[in-house]
């Protein structure tokens, strides 16, 4: 297959901006056929997004004055031309990052829906008039952009998870400077492209592609330039929590969706199969490089063999390989990913039971597994690993693992579950398996997740709900839906007094005289 070379897209000016003498050349491989490079992508250094954000700087000011519905048109035309190459880049997905073609053609959906629904919020950036407390004057508060948004994302929902940055701070009015991955880089270029033909003004969005040292690097000088008045980032809580130090020092709170090490409870009572198929899907899909993965199953002691040994067999019957068939899972999305999987299953211990394949590690002939579909030589293809008799001191209950293994404690109540579930310091998402409508509540009420599913799997975002987590998943900014608006627009107020003479708040203002010691007399039931 044909491969393309991209460099960064800044301002105005030529499709692509000339490649940096100094930058590196990055491979953008398919990890399904490891030779087979999709795109080679010329790394900027520092500077790269230092210009993209003063480009941007220039270009939002006329964007601002473009009427909200109008904007909202841009976001509706994106999405119509995302619909209609909706299978395409559900293919360059498919190639780029190794996501099977079922699950790409949905996050490409993700994006057609999520403009769907900001078409409408052009209309609807609501503010309110407010009654004065003085004659004569009339009070109104206005949502107005924050001014320029700088997006950092990952790679494994290279186009969906973007969308929700870039709809809504195009939408509100702000211009962008977007980072994605480098393994993601196609991709993201081909977001780029549909939305600067939506009618997106290229300078409005900058597309910048760095690594990760100097994106933080020209991120600190455009936030000391005051260049930068918002930061979107995904990606680990490491990376997360230096990002937020950074927009700390700053006085700005970036919206940071992070990692997770998502719980999913099963009470006694639940319908066993299905609690497993919607394990199979939040644990193993995507190979577990969801930040909404499953990562820890905790399982009531009355059910807990049953259910393993289900989940064991569904889990050794499931299809692998080839991300073009049908299967639950395909390759890692990149070698980085791969070897940060491989440490994490240097932690298994012998109190441990390893179920769910025929062998642990990277799938090859050395260490085959039944029935994989494909030729799992050609890519970064991995076992799944259910790892049964998991403690609280594990090293994969306790770290994100980001990668195709799950590990089950048991519980004997539901504050024990509760607390079993918080206890990595994650609260991304959480499920629980119940039939019991009692249970459902009270797991809501206890766990501190920003997002619970009941009899639904730990992944599964829809475009219309608010997106995010607490604690080391995020610091409870929100994506989607209504509530994405207050990451990227200010509350600014107007007082209009048009009484013709200075009137002073808290001072001027007209006041009641009550007869505070009136008493009802007896003939009105009043005490004699």
């Amino acid at each position: 297959m044909e491969s393309t070379t991209l460099s960064s897209v800044i301002g105005t000016g030529t499709r692509d901006a000339a490649p940096d003498p100094q930058g590196e050349v990055y491979r953008s491989r398919n990890p399904a056929h490891l030779d087979d490079v999709v795109a080679e992508v010329h790394l900027g250094g520092a500077s790269a997004l230092h210009s993209a954000a003063r480009a941007a700087r220039t270009a939002q000011r006329e964007w601002a004055r473009v009427p909200a519905p109008v904007r909202g048109r841009a976001v509706a035309e994106l999405g119509r031309l995302v619909e209609a190459n909706k299978d395409s880049l559900a293919r360059l997905v498919t190639r780029e990052i190794g996501k099977p073609y079922a699950e790409a053609l949905g996050e490409v959906q993700e994006i057609v829906d999520t403009c769907d629904f900001f078409l409408g919020e052009g209309r609807r950036l609501y503010g309110q008039t407010v009654p004065s407390e003085m004659p004569d004057k009339q009070l109104f508060t206005f949502r107005v952009p924050v001014g320029v948004v700088a997006v950092i994302t990952a790679g494994n929902f290279p186009v969906a998870v973007p969308s929700w940055y870039l709809v809504p701070a195009l939408l509100c009015g702000n211009a962008v400077v977007w980072k994605p991955a480098e393994y993601a880089a196609a991709a993201a270029r081909a977001v780029a492209e549909l939305a600067w033909r939506a009618g997106v003004p290229q300078g409005v969005l900058n597309l910048v592609y760095a690594d990760g040292e100097s994106t933080f690097s020209g991120l600190e000088s455009a936030l000391e330039d005051g260049l930068v008045d918002k930061v979107g980032f995904t990606g680990s809580t490491a990376v997360g929590s230096r990002v937020g130090e950074l927009c700390g020092r700053h006085r700005q709170s970036p919206c940071l969706e992070l990692g997770g090490k998502n719980p999913m409870v099963v009470a006694a009572d639940a319908d066993l199969d299905l609690a497993v198929e919607g394990a199979l899907f939040s644990g193993w899909g995507t190979a577990g490089q969801r930040c909404t993965s499953l990562g820890n199953l905790i399982v009531h002691r009355d059910v807990h063999e049953e259910f393993v040994g289900r989940l064991d067999q569904a889990l050794r019957a499931a299809a692998i390989g080839d991300p073009g068939g049908d299967v639950l899972y395909g390759p890692m999305l990149d070698e980085r990913f791969a070897a940060g999987f491989e440490s994490a299953l240097e932690t298994i211990a012998d109190h441990h039971k390893v179920l769910g394949s025929d062998a642990v590690g990277r799938i090859g002939s050395s260490a085959p597994r039944t029935g994989f579909r494909g030729d799992p030589e050609s890519g970064l293809y991995y076992h799944p690993v259910l790892l049964d008799g998991l403690r609280p001191d594990d090293h994969v209950f306790t770290h994100e693992t980001f990668g195709p293994i799950v590990g089950v404690s048991t519980f004997s109540d539901l504050d024990e579950a509760i607390e079993l579930g918080d206890a990595p310091g994650y609260g991304l998402s959480a499920a629980v398996y119940t039939s019991d409508p009692a249970t459902a509540f009270r797991f809501r009420q206890g766990t501190r997740a920003g997002m619970v599913s009941v009899n639904n799997s730990t992944s599964g975002a829809e475009a219309h709900l608010p997106f995010g987590g607490n604690g080391r998943s995020g610091n409870g900014s929100r994506q989607s839906g209504i509530w994405v608006l207050d990451q990227f627009t200010r509350w600014q107020s107007l007082n209009w007094d048009f009484s013709g003479k200075l009137q002073k708040a808290q001072m001027d203002v007209d006041t009641i005289e009550p007869d505070r010691g009136y008493r009802l007399p007896p003939e009105l039931g009043g005490t004699p």
